[in-house]
């Protein structure tokens, strides 16, 4: 009898390399149940992270999904030469209904397996910050037909934040960056993965 894999929402980002592979693959989500928002926008690495992830690129299509298994069978189906990641959120801290479109999405790691219980005080600290409308924490998994040179060793604490506002992309990454420092003041030390600012909602 096998063994039932529980499935899991989350967030995707796949290169948009211009190409056809990268059009086929906008068109397919565009059309797919399990899509729930799709996103274009620009990545930024940090420096911190960079180093393993050298493939990567500057133009995204994040989705938000319903199923990470489905998104596996895509992104190996559309598999490219730049890596694609996905963030599987295995715990929903919280989600807060505003009337701003989401138009930053920002993903860090935590460098040393906090605690259930750090978590919790994570979620208690960054609930307070107006501008997260959802904050969630997970596993992350990366996709690319050329093997990574280091294996990355957060993968499996990862937090993803969603900033809804209508100010500068410029304006919230000092945001986020001021809310992972007083993160890092009380003992959790939030590492930046990447930015993602997006610059157009495709469904």
């Amino acid at each position: 009898m096998s063994k039932l894999e529980l499935s899991y929402s989350g967030y995707v980002c796949a290169p948009y390399l211009h190409d056809h592979r990268s059009v086929e693959l906008k068109d397919y989500w565009m059309k797919s149940k399990n899509i729930e928002r799709l996103y274009f926008s620009t990545g930024t690495f940090s420096s911190d992270s960079k180093p393993y992830f050298e493939e990567s690129n500057n133009h995204y299509l994040v989705a938000k999904f319903r199923d990470n298994h489905q998104i596996a069978k895509d992104l190996e189906r559309f598999n490219q030469n730049k890596i694609s990641f996905v963030f599987d959120i295995r715990d929903d801290l919280f989600h807060i209904a505003t009337d701003e479109t989401t138009n930053f999405i920002s993903v860090y790691y935590l460098e040393y397996g906090e605690s259930e219980e750090d978590v919790r005080e994570l979620a208690s600290l960054l609930i307070n910050r107006d501008k997260i409308e959802v904050a969630g924490y997970g596993h992350m998994e990366t996709f690319c037909t050329t093997p990574l040179k280091f294996t990355f060793p957060y993968s499996q604490s990862i937090l993803v934040l969603e900033v809804a506002t209508e100010k500068s992309h410029q304006s919230v990454k000092k945001y986020c960056d001021q809310t992972r420092k007083d993160a890092n003041r009380k003992g959790m030390t939030m590492t930046s993965l990447v930015s993602l600012s997006i610059l157009d909602c495709l469904k």
